[in-house]
């Protein structure tokens, strides 16, 4: 494998990253030998069943792991004419999953428009929010937003990298972790997380170094007890999600001489079983522009789908992208280490 150095001004940018990335191969790792070995090359959908779509760059956190680099300075952001192209294809092709994510997917100015078209289409539809929980409480005008939730059905899934203040902190940002337990106390207030109400939040745990998540199973009944035992706090499961190397969190592993030896770690840890559950089997991600890629990461380094004169929300052509190749390269060992990783979480 090649020398790396960092180079802070280049992360983010995708040429970039997957130039890095590729160094890995040198090694004779390809990921797509992986799949051809376990008879899953090309990587073919299964179904579209959810419609991931970013809203946005901007956030109101500037988190050390964010693959997104978002942050408060980010202007993307998603136009309302983006969203009717988006919601002409949920309508159209009936989709099961909406998942809205970012940055901060509520800050952007047409949020909540957006929901309320996507809940006329039907009611059965789910939408995810994937909501950083101080958003909650960094303006006046984002206090209501539990009850906004619970009005529109929405699931909740959040990140908490942990239960006590000085890792979550470290992670997220100085008085991450005060603002977080108080916005799941009010969460839990109108009842999500709470049996039986059917208003469902879920959080997220990500390593807070260049190691694979701990059994997601064991990690969320550690959680759990350690929540409800101090701030009785209840939420419904964890998703342990595998850091991939993109953006900060690959800058982060070039700089502190860690690159190599993570790429090594998720290499040895493929699973075959994971690999045949990867999430871009059923899923489509739109960026805030509207483009569509196979992944939320793939997005992040401009690898759009391979469909031809369907890479463009309003261009949609179910029956290729339906039929498409799904993209991969050297990142996608993330989500196939161990007991796999997406964004729901472990995939075996």
């Amino acid at each position: 494998m090649k020398s790396l150095k960092a180079r802070s001004n280049q992360f983010s940018n995708p040429e970039y990253e997957l130039e890095v990335l590729e160094s890995t191969e040198n090694e004779g790792q390809l990921f797509s030998d992986k799949l051809a070995n376990v008879g899953l090359y090309p990587l073919k959908p299964t179904q579209i069943e959810i419609l991931q779509i970013n809203m946005g760059k901007m956030c109101n956190q500037v988190c050390k792991h964010c693959h997104v680099d978002a942050g408060p300075d980010r202007k993307e952001i998603m136009t309302r004419e983006v969203m009717k192209a988006c919601l002409q294809v949920i309508r159209q092709h009936l989709v099961k999953t909406v998942d809205l994510t970012g940055g901060a997917p509520e800050m952007n100015p047409d949020f909540r428009w957006f929901v309320e078209e996507i809940r006329k289409i039907s009611p059965s539809i789910k939408i995810i929010v994937r909501c950083n929980l101080t958003i909650i409480l960094a303006n006046p005008k984002y206090h209501d937003l539990p009850e906004f939730y619970k009005k529109h059905r929405i699931e909740v899934v959040s990140s908490l990298p942990y239960f006590t203040a000085i890792k979550t902190d470290s992670q997220r940002g100085e008085g991450v972790f005060g603002k977080s337990i108080k916005a799941l106390e009010m969460l839990n207030e109108i009842g999500y997380g709470m049996p039986d109400s059917g208003l469902i939040l879920n959080l997220v745990y990500n390593p807070a170094g260049a190691f694979l998540p701990a059994a997601q199973s064991a990690l969320e009944d550690q959680f759990k007890k350690k929540l409800w035992d101090l701030y009785q706090i209840q939420f419904n499961s964890l998703f342990a999600i595998t850091n991939l190397p993109i953006s900060r969190f690959l800058e982060y592993l070039v700089s502190s001489g860690n690159y190599e030896g993570y790429m090594e770690k998720l290499m040895e840890a493929f699973n075959p079983v994971a690999a045949q559950n990867v999430m871009c089997r059923t899923t489509i991600s739109v960026g805030w522009d509207g483009y569509l890629y196979d992944c939320d990461f793939n997005q992040m380094l401009d690898l759009k789908v391979a469909a031809q004169n369907s890479q463009h929300i309003s261009t949609w052509n179910q029956q290729a992208l339906t039929g498409r190749e799904i993209i991969v390269r050297q990142h996608c060992f993330g989500c196939t280490a161990g007991a796999g990783s997406s964004c729901g979480g472990a995939t075996s």
